[in-house]
């Protein structure tokens, strides 16, 4: 069982002396999303640097600090990452012309794909997905309330003008990285158990 507090503690003590470094790779991605919107690269580039955020996050919860290079991680995989977007939106999007419901669960169904991805090179945008819709199987409505617990956090955003996002951005990507490592592992010690039994 996966301990929605436990993963927020953990995310808090591991950004905790890395706010700073952490900024600044927010903050180097934001503006060159920024300049490079009007050219129309947006979209070409922000899945790259989706890719670079989650292997920041998941290198900080094994204690590796980050540093401001390693935004340009992602793009060792710029066609896979965007593959990998442009096929998560269609099949949502295909999903949600059915209900919204179906949709949203989906959504839920694909959200580890980009860290799995970041986790996994080698993988294929497609094996992501699939990867993503197993580990996922049972843990959807936990990752809708996960996300409906910042909700409050957010409210903040305009009361502190803005600037709670510097911890907030952080907390947020760290809770998810840890709450991936903590679903791969549960998935991890269901295969070897089933394994055993087989043998068994």
């Amino acid at each position: 069982m996966i301990i929605r507090s436990q993963m927020k503690s953990a995310a808090k003590a591991q950004i905790k002396g890395n706010i700073g470094i952490l900024f600044a790779c927010h903050l180097v991605i934001g503006l060159i999303s920024m300049l490079t919107a009007p050219l129309g690269l947006g979209f070409l580039i922000a899945p790259s640097f989706v890719l670079s955020t989650n292997i920041i996050y998941i290198a900080l919860t094994q204690e590796v600090r980050p540093s401001v290079s390693d935004v340009w991680k992602g793009f060792r995989a710029f066609g896979k990452a965007l593959w990998l977007s442009i096929i998560t939106w269609f099949f949502t999007f295909a999903w949600s012309l059915f209900l919204v419901i179906p949709g949203i669960v989906k959504g839920y169904a694909y959200l580890m794909a980009p860290y799995i991805f970041a986790d996994n090179l080698g993988m294929s945008a497609r094996e992501a997905l699939a990867e993503s819709k197993r580990m996922t199987n049972g843990h959807k409505f936990d990752l809708f309330v996960l996300s409906l617990s910042f909700i409050g956090w957010f409210l903040l955003i305009p009361i502190t003008f803005g600037l709670i996002m510097i911890w907030l951005v952080p907390y947020t990507n760290a809770t998810l990285a840890n709450y991936y490592l903590a679903m791969k592992d549960e998935k991890s010690t269901v295969t070897q158990s089933a394994e055993q039994s087989a043998l068994a």
